[in-house]
């Protein structure tokens, strides 16, 4: 079952068994979907990795929103968002340990031969596809910066 598919049954279920959380969550994930298929000259369908990327980029997006509500003393707001972030997160792959990702850093350093923070770039090139939407950018960049400014 395609992953459209699969949010399309999800978003079924949940609204049989009255989950207004879910159902929402997967409404708005779906509608987000369907703005990228209808984006740009021509309709088209989405993969499933094209849909992965959009389901990320809406889990980003609920994670800065929960961040922002938290600074503005909005807690039951900032929660929402955490949970909407819950439902989303059924649908991503799993997100890396911090050993895992450091151990892919490393190698990815030892492979390219990099030293110093001014070879950031060339670590970062290498070591994205094999991370490929398990760690967010900016703590494989995190984490890219700490091991090259250590070694």
């Amino acid at each position: 079952m395609a992953l459209k598919e699969r949010l399309q049954a999800d978003l079924t279920t949940a609204m049989k068994q009255r989950d207004e959380l879910t159902a929402s969550t997967l409404r708005m994930a779906l509608t987000a979907v369907t703005t990228e298929e209808v984006a740009g000259k021509q309709a088209r369908v989405l993969s499933d990795e094209e849909v992965l990327t959009v389901l990320r980029r809406e889990a980003k997006k609920r994670r800065e929103a929960a961040t922002a509500f938290d600074d503005a003393g909005r807690a039951e707001l900032a929660q929402r968002e955490r949970e909407e972030g819950e439902v989303l997160a059924r649908y991503l792959p799993a997100q890396l340990e911090d050993a895992e990702l450091a151990e892919l850093v490393a190698a990815a350093i030892a492979e390219t031969g990099a030293a110093g923070p001014q070879a950031m770039g060339q670590v970062m090139k290498a070591v994205q596809p094999k991370v490929a939407g398990r760690a967010e950018g900016g703590r494989v960049a995190g984490e890219v910066r700490r091991q090259l400014g250590a070694g």
